[in-house]
């Protein structure tokens, strides 16, 4: 077999392991054929399928790369990191410690049904299909933290908690009204479904929920452990995770001391800002406005989603003067499902697929609760021009392999979505500077990111410490700062890759502005960031940095 041949292959063997181990995922990111299975969390399974990706990343790595050019070279450094990337969690076996509200897979399961659609006959058969699995998939998750237990790799008392208050809310809604339940109501397997809730979910669930009340609360680590080094070595865990994340070689220390950094930098910029629309530049009297004014709170879930919509139209009406090329698919806005939001983080997006759009998800409980000035930014971050864009741009790559037009990569596509928040403000999307506190307040947030993740899981910080430090540098709301620290805490490392990334893309787009100078394009630009899809970082900066060359060379430069 040629070597195009062999990293096409290795390109389809790519998507096969990764959708055949996490169907959910592949449902969620528009993978056609896999809408009918669930995960398989069987040890061995898992094992299985870490080990095949770390031989296809090895087999990656053995094709010569100054024998590709293009797409191909690409594609090959693309295998490398992603394989290794998937495989890190699977081999450590994170299942058996990710008990949590916001990550892990109860959450998985209840968020991704949650959000299904039924448009046809067949994706009516396989919802019904994948619904006969949901048994042996809750069954998995009661035995693999139970061997979490056995092991010693156990989750911390408040996941365990917050994950029993999830399973609880779940099975207190009535059947008629289950997140199920609900994506089939009206179509031919209705009643199909209902009953295999009724008769084989439900109890299932309820099973998990005996084990997690028992013996896995018991033994789950308090506040003051939450950190992964807690655990059998949770050093070289986090390490990979790190790199998994960031895909670079940053380490723990000197993302901790970037982050530091950041934060410093920023209180003068709120500082600034506050003088103007507050009459103030004390960073702690501007946090305590913006935290507790009353009048800058909403009073209805309708004023939320309406916002967002707004912010996403106006959005849409300028992508032609900063991107050469608009993808075509819809992006809609809706409120998170009932169920899934108190739990929830303020928004997220799910991509286009077929027989949906792009869908930004827009969390409206207790609007009360919620600051009128974050929903502009959260929608330039997760809508338009942010993750939307992105994946909808990558999915119109027909001349990539299949698995890249899907693919998730944090430190790109989280830095992409920050990077998006700051363009918002030069596109003129913020209605007035009070809602571009919210860009502010998202940076301070994403630069708290570096410093708590890295104190929690390499510097042993309890959680307390990591709660005090993100109220004492952002003006992120008390309760969001709780449920922000206990997803640092869930998923560990990947709350590093938002400001990694954002700040590669803002290098990129300097060094891209200082070469090319008036012949820098912005539209040309953006269009060679996301032209290759979701890339790792150091992918981004050779393919960028050969576009800028190109443009150089051009007749007149």
């Amino acid at each position: 077999m040629t070597e195009l041949g062999s990293i096409a292959r290795l390109a389809d063997d790519y998507l096969e392991i990764t959708s055949s181990a996490n169907p959910f995922t592949a449902s969620v990111f528009g993978v056609p054929g896999y809408d009918d299975r669930v995960p398989d969390l069987g040890e061995a399974a898992e094992l299985a399928a870490g080990e095949r990706l770390l031989d296809l990343a090895a087999r990656a790595e053995a094709i010569p790369a100054d024998g590709l050019v293009g797409d191909d070279r690409v594609t090959r450094d693309v295998l490398i990191h992603s394989a290794r990337s998937e495989a890190a969690p699977l081999v450590d076996r994170h299942l058996e410690f990710t008990v949590s509200g916001h990550a892990g897979p109860v959450a998985g399961v209840l968020a991704t049904l949650a959000y299904t659609s039924l448009p046809t006959p067949r994706s009516e058969r396989d919802y019904l299909s994948r619904m006969t699995g949901i048994r042996g998939y809750v069954d998995g998750i009661t035995v693999r933290a139970s061997a979490g237990v056995a092991s010693g790799r156990v989750p911390t008392r408040r996941g365990v908690e917050q994950t029993i208050e999830r399973v609880r809310a779940y099975l207190a809604t009535p059947a008629d009204a289950d997140l199920m339940v609900a994506p089939a109501a009206g179509t031919g397997v209705e009643d199909d479904v209902r009953a295999l809730v009724t008769d084989s979910i439900r109890p299932a669930f309820a099973a998990l929920l005996e084990t997690l009340s028992g013996p896995v609360l018991a033994a789950a680590r308090p506040d003051a452990r939450s950190g992964l080094l807690h655990l059998p070595d949770g050093g070289e865990m986090y390490a990979r995770a790190v790199a998994a994340h960031t895909t670079t070689s940053r380490t723990p220390d000197e993302l901790h001391r970037l982050g530091l950094d950041l934060c410093a930098q920023l209180r003068e910029e709120f500082s600034e800002l506050g003088e103007k629309v507050f009459g103030s530049s004390d960073f702690d009297a501007i946090v305590d406005k913006l935290r507790n004014d009353p009048a800058l709170r909403y009073t209805s879930a309708e004023d939320i989603v309406a916002d967002a919509r707004a912010a996403v139209a106006r959005a849409e009406a300028a992508l032609p003067d900063w991107f050469g090329r608009v993808p075509s698919a819809d992006c809609v806005v809706e409120p998170m499902n009932a169920v899934v939001a108190p739990a929830a983080v303020i928004g997220e997006y799910m991509p286009p697929a077929e027989g949906r759009p792009g869908q930004y998800n827009v969390n409206t409980y207790q609007p009360r609760t919620r600051t009128r000035f974050e929903y502009e930014t959260l929608s330039f971050h997760e809508g338009v021009p942010g993750h939307h864009l992105q994946f909808a741009a990558a999915q119109e790559l027909t001349r990539l392999p299949a698995f890249r037009r899907y693919l998730y990569i944090a430190a790109f596509g989280e830095g992409w979505g920050l990077y998006a928040e700051r363009l918002a403000d030069e596109m003129g999307l913020y209605s007035d500077d009070l809602f571009r506190f919210g860009m502010l307040s998202c940076d301070a947030w994403r630069a708290c990111r570096l410093v708590v993740d890295t104190g929690l899981h390499h510097h042993g910080w309890t959680r307390q410490q990591a709660i005090d430090f993100m109220l004492a540098n952002s003006a992120v709301s008390p309760p969001n700062v709780v449920n922000e620290v206990d997803r640092y805490i869930a998923w560990p490392g990947q709350a590093l890759a938002y400001m990694t990334g954002r700040l590669e893309i803002d290098a990129l787009r300097r060094s891209a502005r200082e070469r090319l100078g008036g012949r820098f394009d912005i539209r040309a630009f953006h269009d060679a960031v996301l032209g290759n899809g979701a890339v790792p970082l150091a992918v981004l900066s050779t393919e960028v940095h050969r576009w800028i060359g190109d443009q150089a060379s051009r007749p007149g430069s």
